[in-house]
């Protein structure tokens, strides 16, 4: 399947001892001809929300949502008319918006948890890389539903995604983090 704006990757058994992208879900935001840019929907970080927001009086986890510029703080969203200023990814989800219209409504309690994710940095690829990176078989496109991508367990989305793909990617599923202690 050729990538495009709102799929899955799923990540490759082949690409296990991958600090960064090992067991990882990302979800693509943009996909065109100078590349693409997506959030690991399933690393959670050890910063909440509260921590680098400080105006924001709730506290709501923060993923890291790849390597590339994990100083900025980016968020995903299903809530378009509270979030001015968003790019839609798909089926009801956007991506980015106005930041001080998301604390204002989180203190009010208009902005729940599950309408939201926020992401440290960011997953990139430059023009026709992550083409080869499918080549060489580190990733597995899919379809997204869009119906649990907030609500989704970070602890075993991926094993949950490879179950569901079956065959050999379920075998996978249930190999150790580190596969040099098997």
């Amino acid at each position: 399947m050729e990538p495009k704006k709102g799929n899955l990757l799923i990540a490759e058994a082949s690409i296990l001892t991958d600090q960064s992208f090992s067991r990882t879900v990302i979800l693509l935001t943009e996909h065109n001809k100078t590349g693409s840019v997506g959030f690991i929907l399933n690393k959670l970080s050890s910063f909440s929300l509260k921590e680098l927001v400080p105006e924001i009086i709730q506290d709501l986890p923060v993923y890291i949502g790849g390597p590339v510029q994990q100083n900025n703080l980016y968020f995903i969203h299903k809530i378009p008319e509270i979030i001015t200023d968003s790019i839609e990814i798909g089926k009801g989800f956007y991506w980015g918006g106005n930041i001080q219209t998301i604390v204002e409504n989180i203190n009010k309690g208009t902005v729940k948890d599950n309408d939201i994710r926020f992401f440290l940095g960011y997953s990139g690829w430059d023009a026709n890389q992550l083409e080869e990176e499918l080549i060489i078989n580190s990733w597995i496109v899919i379809e997204n539903n869009f119906i649990n991508i907030l609500n989704a367990d970070d602890k075993t989305l991926w094993k949950d995604q490879m179950i569901e793909l079956g065959g050999e990617h379920a075998i996978w599923a249930n190999a150790p983090y580190n596969p040099n202690l098997n």
